[in-house]
């Protein structure tokens, strides 16, 4: 019976750690899967998990970006950014909107920010101008 419980056990714990879902970014203690520099703005941090359930954090949008070219973006089930004006919120990459803008700094010096509301990105585009970008132009962009 003992055996029965404990593979049960070994099953579930298995199933549980691969679950598709943004994982909790630990702020100030873990460190940027691209560049090793520790997480600390929630404005500008991203996460990617794949298909199998592993998480890997960034401690700026473009450090994921630019990680893209070391992996097959075919094993990844979610890209996720945060919302700026919602600092910790992760939102799906592939549907927000950017704005690179001086007037707002990102950790690496890309000036990178991402909006999960297009209205959002337009009023902080007026405020600190800047260029707009959708996923694929962004991918484009950083490809150049």
């Amino acid at each position: 019976m003992k055996l029965k419980s404990l593979f049960a056990f070994m099953v579930l714990s298995l199933w549980m750690g691969c679950e598709i879902a943004p994982k909790p970014i630990a702020y100030g203690s873990d460190g940027c899967h691209f560049c090793r520099m520790t997480i600390v703005d929630r404005q500008h941090a991203a996460q990617i998990v794949t298909d199998k359930g592993k998480a890997f954090s960034f401690d700026a949008i473009e450090c994921m970006v630019n990680s893209l070219k070391e992996i097959d973006p075919g094993t990844v089930a979610l890209f996720l950014v945060s919302d700026y004006p919602q600092p910790g919120a992760l939102i799906d990459a592939t549907q927000a909107t950017y704005l690179i803008s001086e007037g707002i700094p990102s950790p690496m010096g890309a000036n990178l920010s991402a909006f999960g509301e297009v209205e959002a990105a337009i009023q902080a585009r007026k405020k600190h101008r800047g260029t707009l970008y959708s996923w694929p132009e962004l991918i484009t962009h950083f490809n150049k």
